[in-house]
């Protein structure tokens, strides 16, 4: 089951870089694509928490 539903995910991006965000279900985050930034955003209750301050940056 999907994170979020497709037709959101195609236009979020971002918020530090503005590059797309593809789902990692496995961790529960939307994870930016960019290959500089790498922001992973978490989703809470279905509802994807775009804050600098709350993303974590993956090892």
């Amino acid at each position: 089951m999907p994170l979020v539903e497709p037709s959101l995910l195609e236009i979020l991006a971002c918020p530090a870089c503005h590059a797309p965000l593809r789902e990692d279900t496995d961790a529960n985050e939307l994870v930016c694509t960019s290959g500089t930034c790498g922001l992973a955003y978490p989703v809470r209750d279905e509802i994807p928490v775009l804050l600098v301050d709350e993303a974590r940056r993956p090892a």
